[in-house]
């Protein structure tokens, strides 16, 4: 709360002089004990009695039993104001007044502690020895326990132990004091003077010195809260100043005010002339009123009854949180707030709605609201959570049953003012409130597909108001521990129990035999759990549908099973199994119904223990996937705006599949892992993953995770999983062998592993079936090869004979791959076929056939420098030729990856002898137009002699080839030619800075020229008509000039 140094409000009620006792001489009240009179908190009862009434002591085992005069009190004190008491009783003794005045202050620490921290999540933090925590071990727990204590609930307890409270005086409903802040580091000591006004058990406003501004209580008024509740016996109690006035005579009044206004004359002087001025005044406002104000009396009968609030500072810390948008913690602070209104309403505070008054009418003033609105944008989804939650606590309070009519109804026409507003923000999601009609019949050809067009079109779970985790969460509060030890450990440990515990509590009267809140609680969500319902529109809304499920799911998760709980499980299983449309796992559902993977896996879980065969059954129901069935149902049209599709005019557009097609693929790899070693089971499973499971990615998962398990290191293999795995990846193998998937070359490996393990069978069956398993590309380099490999013989253990069956198979894979894809698995059929020579010699027919169609020179050069490398050169000729046919470089490809097989087929050509040269040069120089290529070529020829066995076994002479008879004349002057070409294509475009390479570019040709024996006449000539064609380039012409003349 903003404690603000200045003065308290003025107060409401106005006292007046009461009547007189017959017995009472003027100045003094029946029973009263003089002017001036003050009593220790204590009064006559035993402090044992007072200790027991502020919980200190339970009841019962107290010293000695309450007096009456307390009991009455200390119930007017809750009930009524004490002007009701004052109109009700036309005396009232003293002791009386005393006893209420004393009980009218708030015995519980637990709210102070509600106004003065947030919730850290203990059910009282206020419940530790001392009201400290003790410090968790751990540097996490450390840092949480320094939040905590920095807390200003943990700071006044801090302030109170150290004895900083001081001159604590309560004067009827008034109480003050000051405290003494320590001197800190950079900080002097600081002494605060705080004020506090209560009524009815509750502190109605605070006052304090030190200025802070915040909506809690600072830790000063904490302090003071604290000594009054915890050391009533050392606070000095009077009784209301307007009853200590009345009893003064006109000289001891007059002393009273002149005192006064000397000691706080520079304060209180300008005032008090001010209302003397006015008293004198016969006509003035002032003397028209009966009575005069009194701060310490205590409430009127009008006035309210509830905590002190500071309105401003709630507005402006929601008004701060909120235009951080989500930054800086902002939407933590804001839950911490939410948490703090659903502790209020836990606690029946009705500051609880006036708090949630307050937040919500900052959010709907958030100007981020209009701007989404303009823009057609959604909010963020953490902002959309916070309306949710914002939503939740509405039901709450609208729907508490200790509420009044009146109230509801006001807070009814607040709701319907804020939904009224242009910018209130949508439910994002389908929740309407029309039902289908149960009796109509349910046509016979949705029955058989296991379809149906009824269902729930408003889900328990996901819903904005969240009645399923609501009501779990009240039976499951409702049947907690909630003794001395549990508190203890909740405050020990900072609100963070490490292990709840749940009992069955004994029934209540309204509970059938054998219910308790527990099982209610469970019971509830299973059946929400388990209603089918319609998946609604929208990214957030199905988020949240899968969201609200996991959470739901995560509490379930933290009660221990018994006996009874168990009943209920199979009870409820059996329930959901046998039930109808409204069932999520009835034999027929909508094709739009909410999956129940995630619940099914649960129940799967929980049930497998106690009843194996209850729970597979669950399971096996809970796999489908309808919305993924190539078409929809004939007559399920029900929803027709829903059908809007990722693929049209197929399935509905629903943004969590992949997270839906996850739990699904997570039910079935727990279905598998638990059936390990049943046969039977293990066949079902798999019968079901086929059946409903659309996603290969998944179905790989699951082949993976069952290989794992079949394999585990400490056991033998178990080959039924095995199988299982097998098959699966072979599902997976036909599922993407049409459609492009990165993981594709993956899958193949695996497969073959998986393959390898399962046995040879399995292996050969493999390599037999490819064309439906594999392209032709997989089938030769990854199957066959990783079949053949010594690797796989040594794992196998293969026999010669087994061998040769594998090999067989192999080979006849590679050459039907070769056929169908001769450019991508020509080679390796070529490699798989070496040891057996028919198979080899057809590879390279195929390889031959294909060559003057469908395959490209790099494929061709690739396959003949692996004939060279086999031992073939002739074929490698052969089939170099061939890839000649093929190619084209232009004058300027000089950097062509091809220039290096075009030097490798020419380099092969010439060491077979000059026919061979003589045959293949005239293909270059048809396919090749780079000079630089050509003039390389043509000098490696003239290096040395042509191979020493020709065609035919005829030697050759020895002699260098000559460059004036064919073939070299002829690649000569194609090579002239070349760079003839080359120098009027590089001229047209040619800039100064290249200037000096294509000098250099001249200085080869004239190389290349020379060669010739009439060369340099042919290179002058070249030069003159350059010098001629391109005069215009000045420099350029200047550069030639100077190198070749």
């Amino acid at each position: 709360m903003a404690e603000r140094g200045q003065l308290p409000p003025p107060a409401k009620r106005l006292c007046c002089r009461p009547g007189y006792g017959s017995g009472c001489r003027p100045g003094q009240r029946a029973g009263g004990a003089g002017p001036g009179s003050g009593a220790l908190c204590a009064g006559p009862s035993s402090a044992a009695a007072a200790a027991a009434a502020l919980g200190l002591l339970p009841l019962g085992k107290t010293q000695s039993p309450e007096s009456l005069l307390d009991i009455a009190a200390r119930k007017v004190a809750e009930k009524w104001p004490f002007q009701r008491v004052e109109e009700r009783f036309e005396r009232i003794p003293e002791p009386v007044q005393r006893r209420i005045v004393y009980w009218s202050f708030p015995r519980s620490e637990r709210e102070i502690c509600m106004y003065s921290s947030f919730n850290t999540g203990a059910e009282d933090p206020a419940a530790a020895p001392g009201g400290a925590a003790t410090a968790p071990g751990g540097a996490a727990d450390a840092a949480a326990a320094a939040d905590e204590n920095r807390l200003p609930f943990r700071r006044g307890i801090a302030l109170l132990d150290g004895g900083c409270v001081d001159n604590v005086l309560q004067v009827g409903f008034h109480l003050s004091g000051t405290v003494t802040e320590p001197a800190m580091q950079s900080e002097p000591e600081t002494v605060c003077n705080v004020a506090i006004s209560f009524d009815r058990c509750k502190i109605t406003s605070v006052t304090c010195s030190c200025g802070n501004k915040d909506i809690f209580y600072c830790a000063h008024v904490v302090a003071l809260s604290l000594y009054r509740i915890r050391k009533p016996d050392q606070v000095k109690l009077h009784l209301p100043i307007s009853e200590t006035l009345f009893q003064m005579n006109r000289d001891q009044l007059q002393k009273f005010v002149q005192y006064l206004i000397t000691v706080h004359h520079t304060e209180v002087l300008p005032t008090a002339q001010k209302l003397a001025d006015e008293i004198l005044s016969q006509n003035s406002e002032i003397n028209q009123v009966h009575g005069a104000p009194d701060p310490t009396a205590g409430a009127s009968i009008d006035d309210e009854n509830c905590w002190h609030l500071d309105e401003e500072q709630v507005q402006e810390q929601v008004k701060l949180f909120l235009s951080q948008g989500g930054y800086h913690g902002s939407g933590k602070q804001l839950n911490l707030l939410f948490a703090k209104v659903r502790e209020m309403l836990k606690m029946r505070d009705s500051n609880g709605a006036r708090m949630l008054t307050l937040i919500t009418e900052q959010f709907m003033a958030d100007p981020r609201l209009s701007l989404w609105r303009q823009q057609g944008t959604a909010m963020t989804d953490k902002y959309r959570q916070l309306w949710d939650e914002l939503g939740a606590l509405w039901m709450c309070i609208v729907l508490n049953p200790h509420c009044k009519l009146e109230q509801k109804a006001s807070w009814l026409k607040q709701l319907k003012k804020w939904n009224s507003v242009d910018v209130c923000p949508w439910e994002d999601g389908n929740h309407g409130n029309e039902l289908p009609n149960l009796t109509n019949a349910l046509p016979q050809e949705l029955l058989h597909r296991g379809v149906t067009s009824i269902t729930n079109l408003e889900g328990w779970v996901g819903h904005p108001l969240d009645p399923i985790g609501t009501l779990f969460s009240s039976l499951m509060e409702a049947c907690r521990v909630d003794d001395e030890t549990s508190t203890k450990i909740y405050a020990d440990n900072m609100g963070q129990c490490k292990s709840l515990e749940y009992q069955h509590l004994p029934a209540h009267k309204f509970l059938e035999e054998g219910e308790s809140y527990l099982t209610l609680a469970v019971e509830v969500a299973l059946i929400g759990l388990g209603q089918q319902r319609i998946m609604p529109d929208g990214l957030y809304a199905q988020e949240k549908v899968c969201r609200n499920e996991e959470q739901l799911i995560s509490k379930l998760q933290e009660i221990e099973l018994d006996d009874t709980l168990v009943k209920i499980f199979r009870k409820q299983a059996v329930f959901l199994l046998e039930a109808g449309p409204y069932s999520g796992l009835g034999e027929v559902i909508h094709r739009e119904s909410v999956p129940m993977h995630t619940f099914a896996k649960y129940l799967f879980t929980s049930l497998l223990p106690h009843d194996a065969e209850l729970a597979y059954k669950t399971a096996l129901r809970a796999m489908r996937l309808l919305v993924l069935e190539s078409t929809a149902p004939s007559g399920d049209m029900s929803r027709p705006h829903h059908i809007a599709s990722v693929v049209p005019n197929r399935y509905p557009r629903w943004f969590t599949l992949s997270h839906i097609e996850s739990q699904q693929c997570e039910l079935a790899s727990t279905m598998l892992t638990a059936a390990k070693g049943d046969v039977r089971r293990l066949e079902t499973v798999l019968e079901s993953i086929q059946k409903n499971i659309h996603s290969s990615s998944h179905i790989f998962k699951l082949a993976q995770d069952a290989f794992k398990i079949a394999t585990l290191m400490d056991s033998l293999p178990d080959i039924t999983l095995l199988k299982v795995s097998l098959e699966l990846g072979l599902q997976v193998m036909r599922m993407t062998l049409s459609t492009l998937n990165w993981r594709r070359r993956e899958m193949v490996r695996w497969l073959v592993t998986c393959a390898t393990e399962v046995g040879v069978y399995a292996l050969d069956s493999i390599m037999q079936n490819w064309f439906t398993l594999f392209t032709p590309t997989e089938a030769t380099s990854i199957v066959a090869t990783t079949v053949m490999s010594n690797s796989t013989i040594v794992r196998l253990h293969l026999d010669c004979h087994q061998q040769e069956k594998l090999a067989g198979s192999a080979r006849t894979l590679a050459l039907q791959c070769a056929m169908k894809d001769p450019q991508n698995c020509a080679l390796s059929a070529l490699t798989l076929c070496e040891k057996d020579h028919i198979a080899f010699e057809t590879a390279y027919q195929i390889v031959l056939d294909a060559a003057t169609t469908g395959m490209s020179y790099s494929q061709l050069f690739t396959i003949a420098r692996y004939m060279e490398h086999r031992g073939y050169p002739m074929r490698a000729y052969k089939l170099a030729t061939l890839a000649m046919t093929h190619l084209n470089l232009s004058y300027n490809q000089d950097t062509h990856p091809a220039i290096n097989d075009v030097l490798w087929a020419c380099a092969l050509s010439h060491s077979l002898g000059k026919n061979e040269l003589a045959a293949i040069i005239p293909l270059v120089v048809k396919s090749v137009k780079c000079a630089t290529v050509l003039s390389d070529i043509l000098r490696r020829c003239t290096l040395t002699t042509p191979g020493m066995v020709g065609l035919h076994g005829r030697r050759n002479s020895g002699k260098l080839m000559s460059l004036d008879k064919a073939p070299l004349r002829q690649l000569l002057d194609a090579t002239i030619g070349a760079y003839i070409n080359t120098t009027h294509s590089r001229l047209t475009h040619i800039s100064p800075r290249h200037y000096s390479e294509f000098i250099e570019f001249l200085s080869k040709a004239r190389e290349t020229f020379l060669m010739a024996h009439d060369g340099h006449i042919q290179f002058t000539q070249f030069i003159d008509n350059l010098k001629q064609i391109y005069k215009g380039k000045k420099k350029l012409m200047m550069l030639v000039r100077e190198r070749f003349g």
